[in-house]
């Protein structure tokens, strides 16, 4: 049964700082690219980054980039994104899921499924 539980989100000032988790049960990151996603209010979600289980490399959006890290974790199942400066921009919701990137940019993987999401975890940019 696939699972996926993300975790860190919080309230934090502008120009702060957060560390989303995310761990997966039910398949192995070893074989997956791996992302992340937010929705923020009234909007559609959108692909933040994406790491690739061949050779680590990393992606991400134009909005973030700079700011944000993915890294992974194969041994404890887990992703994680690191965020600094924050923006109030980056208020959303933010969820874990598989990846692929293209020219619609990040993208959930190839049979990602939509009972696959997880509750994801609030993050607040604000003063």
């Amino acid at each position: 049964q696939v699972q996926l539980v993300e975790s860190g989100g919080g309230l934090v000032q502008p120009g702060g700082s957060l560390r989303l988790s995310c761990a997966v049960s039910g398949f192995t990151l070893d074989y997956y690219r791996m992302g992340w996603f937010r929705q923020a209010p009234g909007k559609e979600r959108e692909g933040v980054s994406c790491i690739y289980n061949s050779d680590d490399s990393t992606y991400y959006a134009d909005s973030v980039k700079g700011r944000f890290t993915l890294s992974r974790d194969n041994a404890k199942n887990t992703v994680y994104l690191q965020m600094n400066s924050l923006k109030p921009e980056d208020t959303a919701v933010y969820y874990c899921a598989t990846c692929e990137t293209g020219v619609h940019g990040i993208v959930a993987g190839e049979g990602w499924r939509a009972d696959y999401w997880g509750q994801g975890t609030q993050v607040t940019v604000s003063s």
